[in-house]
């Protein structure tokens, strides 16, 4: 029975991305055990997963998870994040090993020189070739995520308004160039016409008690009052899964629930700003409309994201227009 291990620390979006490896592991190599190594935030997004037969969690000492690693002799490790810690891992393993190509160099030229050598790939493609000597081959089913029973929210818990139909909308994003300014968020949600839950976490629930007030402040009807719920920081990650699983369609910027929404094959309105779909991290395998602003000179100032526009005008996301989005 070959025992496979899977290195990727983080985040969200990277995480879920490498499911189809996951899954193509388990399916395609005979009497394969899985095992998916990350770090202890992350840990739920991996451990309801069926194809994973066991989770072990990065600490604060590294040397006691190769230990821990070692322990279980693996037979070949796949290495989808590619930095200095997953480095030390395999050659402590010692075992037969791949990682992933991530692109720096050509993402460089890209942030720089603006100098497109990106390959028309999907990373989802590139973390599969990770695993090609495995034998798996990509099975064509997109990404997976699984919610737990108890983190599922029941719809009849929603207020009344939201209960037959919402737009989900992902107000965050990790980088503060990642996502759009309030008024904008604001502008984009009177163009749904739909009911509208806002989903983020904690640091985005002041975000959306500013939206939600806005809308109140414009109308008496407190059957309008409705249409903008704030679910920021209510829902752990599961929940907001499940608020995005039973959406009709769902509005993100280039974060973790895009993805989580692509895994449930939602129709995905995606919103970029300093990053661009260029770096192969667009919605995989589902219906989506990009929104962004192209042929900015100073676009892509970075493949992460910035706490600040580093120009002052942020272009990129007070440009983009609405006009032609039909919902």
């Amino acid at each position: 029975m070959p025992k496979i291990l899977i290195l990727r620390f983080s985040s969200i979006g990277d995480i879920v991305l490498t499911t189809p490896v996951i899954r193509c592991i388990k399916q395609q190599v005979p009497g394969a055990e899985v095992h998916y190594c990350t770090k202890k935030a992350f840990q739920a997004i991996v451990s309801n997963n069926p194809y994973v037969d066991k989770v072990h969690v990065l600490g604060d000492n590294l040397s006691e998870l190769v230990q821990t690693l070692k322990a279980e002799n693996f037979d070949y490790v796949v290495d989808l994040h590619n930095n200095l810690r997953t480095r030390i891992i395999k050659t402590r393993l010692g075992k037969p090993n791949k990682s992933f190509n991530k692109l720096n160099y050509e993402k460089w030229l890209m942030v720089n020189f603006k100098i497109n050598r990106l390959p028309e790939v999907h990373i989802v493609q590139r973390y599969l070739a990770a695993a090609s000597a495995l034998g798996i081959q990509d099975d064509g089913k997109g990404l997976d995520y699984f919610i737990p029973a108890p983190d599922e929210v029941a719809i009849h818990t929603l207020p009344e308004g939201f209960q037959k139909g919402y737009v989900a909308f992902a107000i965050g994003a990790q980088h503060y160039t990642k996502r759009l300014p309030t008024e904008r968020i604001i502008e984009l949600c009177e163009r749904l016409n739909q009911p509208v839950i806002l989903l983020g976490g904690k640091e985005d629930a002041a975000t959306g008690e500013e939206i939600v007030a806005y809308f109140e402040s414009r109308t008496t009807n407190d059957a309008q009052r409705t249409t903008i719920y704030n679910a920021c920081g209510k829902y752990n990650l599961n929940g907001s899964a499940s608020l995005v699983r039973q959406a009709t369609q769902v509005v993100s910027h280039d974060t973790g629930l895009m993805h989580i929404a692509a895994a449930f094959q939602k129709e995905i309105i995606s919103v970029w700003g300093n990053t661009i779909p260029e770096f192969g991290m667009y919605p995989f395998r589902t219906k989506y409309k990009t929104l962004e602003v192209t042929n900015l000179s100073c676009r892509p100032c970075s493949k992460i994201g910035y706490s600040k526009c580093p120009k002052g005008h942020f272009k990129c996301m007070r440009d983009i227009s609405f006009d032609d989005l039909m919902i």
